[in-house]
């Protein structure tokens, strides 16, 4: 125990911290890390080396290298930097690294090196150039800070966002601050500076003189600051040699002190350093590497404090010591075991060494605590597992990443905070897909979440691989996703597409059990007649018309007419879409086709939709009779010149009566001639059009009946024997409530139909001594339905009667 704690040191009466070696760098450095500038990305992040070569005391002779290494030391990129001269690196919270340049350009790389994008800070710092860059994280994401050569301020609060803000002018500022660093306070981001004794607070709006509370006096200048991994906390050198540590606000002192060093340190995160290294501020501690080792720096957990120190009489360090005397077969085993539990310390003895053991680094003590843990739970009735199997598997995860050839040095608090999925992101972005989906199966993490997410990235990478061909890629994506829930095929297919392979991005598509997704991925490569076919292949109207749309505004209208007549499904949605939207392009179609039916029944609606003189409607109406000619179609054709020469009649009988009738169908048309005393012309026009003598007589007869035109309608039943019979005249009469006309009618009803017209007059008796005389008894039937028990019972005896005399012959 004592040789455990020989590398903690003490900060005043409350704290110990210690520094343990996470790796010894094996990376092969050209240059010395002070001539380099350097980014470390935080929690365990990627470091990034490029040459300063831009320096005036340094010439340029030959191009920098852009070096990208793990925590580890182990390499994951080079390149030959060919930009502009760089000001600033610095890694965003998505492991991309930024590159600070001269201009106000930031250009982007991806953790292997490849570039991904770039973007300007503003017309106004390329014309005054960059003097100094910051990159800062905040809760919206990574933010650049630049200080211009007019020594103005410029930052953005999230490059992926970008949204410049221009910083309030400092008074009297004409020199460049002695040092300067970006707060994040409520949400927004400011900057701190250091002008000679002064200090000032920048935000989007104002500019403000700030204090340091308690400050010692005779501070001529500001040598240093550093603000602490969360903001809260700042730190000032001066060029007293004091140390003033504070809250970010300034307005609360923490402590001070004299650290009797007067030159500024080349960079500082809360402790002065030397210049063969460099620090990397973490969650919770301090990350520190050399050209040979790469070290952390943290306070000691309060647990680990508690179980290792000198002399710890905590439960921890007794239930450690009793697991300890067990394995030596031991009876002080028992005796520790029974000091803890006659102090009812026993589950605060187990949660101890669990929680110690997912601060310490070494394996071999997290077992040691691991298993005191265990040893411990053997004595408790209802310990709950799930602390230590959670302990357990997230050790399990935080050892395999830790590993020197995956270098992500993560604590066990950095990870928690962190989050599972963000450090399978990270462990995607360099590439380690078997053990990203080794960890998801060990953690039993949903498919979606993880082995399926992680496949589909996998995928993404396999189809930039151009040395592999197409078919092959495609066969090796397909056997290793299958039909993984969650996979889309349509996105890495996008991603193929966007490398510059398209016939392996249709080979992908092959596999998409959606066609919703593959359709739109098509239409963009301009595959739009592939796309069609898989739209009608889907079934789904609403994409064949997405389609049909596309290729409509891509093809000529020749080409596009003929790839709708291989699809007479798209065909026959389009027409469909025409006849409501584009009444020409249905024409054209028809034409097209030769199809002279529908070339001619369009003309006919056009003919009234369109046309409202009569001499456009007639011409369209001879268009269309051509065109069922053409179709072989004579009725339609004939109706069609029928009607043709009603409008023309109609027109002429408006000319020459008044009143309307164009429109009007030719049953309308004799009937509007007999209600207007026109008969003479009404029947002219029925033999003109050859109406038959029976429809003519019904259409004159309600006419007349309408004008109860009682005695010309009597007149015109004896101009001849009707040829519908005189029941319809019984039923017209009745229907006006004329019974004493009906009557006349009903006596010259046949004997057929005598029965139902006396009982439509309400001659109930005679219509039973008809029945009776008929002996019919459908027609007996319907006389006793209109008896009524109090009127009419004689009649209905009688009836009874004759059916009784019936059956008996």
């Amino acid at each position: 125990m004592d040789c455990y704690t020989a590398n903690w040191n003490p900060l005043g009466d409350s704290a110990f911290y210690r520094k343990y070696e996470l790796y010894s760098m094996d990376w092969d450095l050209k240059e010395e890390l002070k001539d380099c500038l350097v980014a470390a990305a935080p929690y365990g992040g990627p470091i990034a080396l490029l040459r300063n070569c831009w320096r005036k005391e340094k010439a340029a002779s030959v191009r920098p290298v852009l070096e990208m290494y793990s925590a580890s030391g182990m390499p994951l990129a080079s390149l030959l930097w060919k930009s502009g001269p760089v000001v600033a690196l610095g890694w965003s919270a998505e492991e991309e690294l930024l590159c600070v340049q001269e201009d106000g350009a930031v250009l982007v790389y991806g953790l292997h090196g490849d570039f991904r994008r770039h973007f300007s800070m503003g017309n106004e710092v390329l014309q005054n150039r960059v003097l100094d860059a910051r990159i800062f994280h905040t809760e919206f994401g990574s933010g650049v800070a630049i200080l211009t050569g007019a020594y103005r301020f410029t930052l953005s609060a999230n490059v992926g966002d970008l949204k410049l803000r221009r910083m309030p002018e400092v008074p009297g500022l004409q020199s460049a601050p002695s040092c300067w660093t970006t707060l994040c306070h409520e949400r927004v981001a400011h900057i701190l500076l250091a002008v000679g004794p002064d200090l000032y607070l920048l935000d989007h709006a104002t500019c403000s003189a700030v204090t340091p509370a308690g400050l010692a006096p005779g501070v001529s200048s500001f040598l240093q600051m550093a603000v602490s991994f969360t903001y809260r906390y700042l730190a000032l050198f001066t060029d007293t040699g004091y140390i003033w540590m504070g809250t970010a606000s300034l307005k609360e002192k923490l402590c001070e002190f004299n650290c009797n060093i007067r030159a500024p340190p080349k960079q500082m995160v809360w402790f002065v350093l030397d210049e063969d290294s460099y620090l990397v501020p973490e969650l919770d501690g301090v990350r520190i590497f050399s050209r040979s080792t790469h070290e952390f720096l943290h306070e000691v957990p309060v647990a680990s404090e508690e179980i290792f120190k000198i002399a710890s009489m905590a439960p921890g360090a007794l239930l450690l010591e009793a697991q300890k005397e067990y394995e030596k077969e031991s009876q002080k085993a028992d005796e520790y075991l029974r000091e803890i539990q006659e102090l009812g310390q026993l589950i605060q003895a187990v949660q101890q060494c669990i929680e110690a053991a997912g601060h310490e680094h070494q394996p071999d003590m997290q077992k040691r605590l691991l298993r005191a843990a265990s040893f411990g739970k053997c004595f408790l009735d209802r310990f709950p597992p799930d602390s230590f199997v959670h302990m357990c598997q997230d050790l399990r995860v935080l050892n395999a990443i830790r590993d020197y050839h995956i270098g992500i040095p993560l604590t066990y608090t950095q990870y928690k905070q962190l989050t599972i999925q963000v450090l399978l992101d990270r462990l995607v972005l360099r590439r380690l897909y078997p053990l990203a989906i080794q960890i998801c199966e060990y953690l039993r993490l949903p498919e979606v979440q993880g082995v399926s997410r992680i496949l589909a990235h996998w995928a993404c990478y396999k189809v930039q691989q151009k040395d592999v061909s197409d078919e092959d890629v495609a066969r090796a994506i397909n056997q290793k996703l299958g039909d993984t829930p969650g996979v889309s095929y349509s996105d890495i297919a996008a991603r193929a597409y966007g490398c510059g392979r398209a016939e392996l991005a249709i080979k992908l598509l092959e596999y998409e059990p959606r066609s919703g997704e593959q359709v739109p991925l098509l239409l963009k490569m301009k595959r739009s007649k592939l796309a069609l076919s898989k739209a009608i292949e889907s079934g789904d109207t609403d994409l064949v018309f997405t389609v049909l749309l596309h290729l409509k505004n891509e093809l000529n209208r020749g080409d596009f007419f003929m790839t709708l007549r291989n699809q007479p499904m798209a065909l026959s949605l389009y027409r469909q879409f025409c006849k409501h939207q584009e009444l020409d392009t249905l024409k054209d179609l028809y034409n097209q086709d030769d199809n002279h039916q529908e070339l001619g029944s369009f003309h006919i609606r056009a003919s009234y939709a369109a046309e409202e003189r009569i001499e456009g409607r007639v011409a369209a109406l001879q268009t269309a009779a051509d065109a069922f000619y053409k179709a072989k179609n004579e009725f339609a054709a004939k109706a069609t010149e029928d009607q043709m020469r009603l409008l023309r009649l109609q027109r002429r009988l408006e000319d020459e009566l008044g009143g309307r009738f164009l429109d009007l169908s030719l049953h309308d048309t004799v009937t509007t001639l007999i209600l207007g005393g026109h008969n003479k012309r009404a029947e002219q026009l029925a033999r003109d059009f050859r109406i038959p003598d029976k429809r003519l007589w019904w259409l004159k007869l309600s006419a007349l009946a309408d004008l109860e035109e009682w005695e010309e309608l009597e007149k015109f039943s004896k101009s001849k024997k009707s040829p519908i019979g005189y029941l319809p005249f019984v039923e017209i009469c009745m229907k006006q409530h004329n019974k004493h006309e009906a009557k006349k009618y009903a006596s010259r009803v046949g004997p057929e139909q005598k029965v139902k017209a006396l009982l439509l007059v309400g001659d109930v008796a005679q219509a039973a001594d008809v029945a009776i005389e008929h002996r019919n008894e459908t027609e007996l039937s319907l006389v006793l339905s209109h008896c009524t028990g109090t009127t009419d019972g004689a009649i209905a005896d009688k009836i009874q009667r004759a059916r009784a005399q019936a059956q008996k012959k």
